[in-house]
């Protein structure tokens, strides 16, 4: 019987494994997609806000040229760590079922069954996208994901919210020939955007090289067209493509299916214990941005890497 069966092997998860070798426990990681698929999945272009230092798990250094990493050095660090380390990953296998018998877990994936005395949910927040819930969102043209600009040149697209992702997108496909149109709910360009990003945008913004509609959404979309709601009232513009950077949210079904309970404010926060980041399931544990619930911008890498020590120290000394 294991220790712990951690399902996720994103930083979060790593973080949980390195630590649990560490303490000499006996663990299992699970991964429904490839190492760090979140990362993996990031923007080919990507730039992470933190630096390196704030992105390192175990102890282990992330040494960079630039201060701040990319994506494609994100990967590096992480599989390096993973295969060093000999780390217990099995990837491409997604958890189904998790009961409770008699004090222990046992843990059915695609693949395998598992028992294990603990279980740590560190599955991020990036596989369901937040809907617009409009007609046409289901169109092809419609991405939730963004991967490369070069395949948007020369077309109009429609870039809906004003967080890094949207602005990333925005004048990433500006700069590759696209016809770029922002469409933001809120009366500016978020606070959050990075600080080297946001003059950029708003000087292209003014210019006029990106058209943006404030206080502004999209009410439609069809094959050649879309709908946008402004203060002046609604207009129709002339679209190829919709990139619907409305963010992400955990995997709430999963967390309600593993009995751990969420918050009926709207924002379903998990229950959890802030010192051990044990839930109400005894033996259950969450790490990482699945913390959050709805608020996917209150936990990061490089503040929720602790919970990985938290974690395994409240293991250790229950035994």
């Amino acid at each position: 019987m294991l220790d712990i069966l951690i399902t996720g092997g994103g930083p979060i998860g790593l973080a949980c494994a390195l630590a649990a070798q560490k303490a000499g426990l006996t663990y299992q990681v699970v991964e429904k997609g490839c190492l760090v698929n979140s990362l993996y999945n990031y923007p080919s272009t990507m730039t992470f806000f933190s630096t390196s230092e704030l992105l390192e798990i175990g102890g282990i250094p992330f040494v960079t040229i630039r201060n701040k990493p990319n994506r494609d050095e994100a990967l590096e660090y992480y599989r390096r760590v993973a295969f060093s380390n000999h780390l217990n990953v099995n990837l491409f296998e997604e958890v189904i079922s998790v009961t409770q018998t008699n004090g222990h877990f046992d843990i059915g994936t695609n693949k395998a069954t598992y028992e294990a005395k603990n279980v740590i949910v560190a599955t991020g927040f990036y596989d369901i996208p937040n809907k617009l819930n409009i007609p046409g969102e289901d169109l092809p043209k419609v991405k939730h994901y963004y991967k490369d600009p070069h395949y948007y040149a020369l077309q109009k697209v429609v870039v809906i919210g004003s967080s890094n992702s949207a602005i990333d997108v925005a004048l990433e496909t500006y700069r590759k020939g696209a016809e770029v149109t922002l469409v933001i709910r809120d009366a500016e360009v978020s606070h959050r955007v990075k600080y080297w990003v946001r003059p950029d945008v708003l000087n292209r913004i003014k210019e006029g090289s990106i058209k943006a509609y404030f206080n502004s959404h999209v009410t439609a979309i069809r094959e050649n067209e879309v709908d946008i709601q402004t203060p002046e009232g609604q207009i129709t513009i002339p679209n190829d493509f919709v990139m619907a950077m409305t963010g992400y949210q955990p995997n709430f079904g999963f967390l309600e299916k593993l009995g751990i309970r969420l918050s009926s404010d709207g924002k379903f926060l998990p229950e959890y214990d802030l010192k051990t980041m044990e839930t109400n399931q005894k033996g259950m544990y969450l790490a990482g941005v699945v913390c959050g619930g709805m608020d996917t911008h209150l936990w990061f890498i490089e503040n929720s890497r602790i919970h990985a020590e938290m974690i395994i120290a409240d293991i250790v000394g229950k035994r």
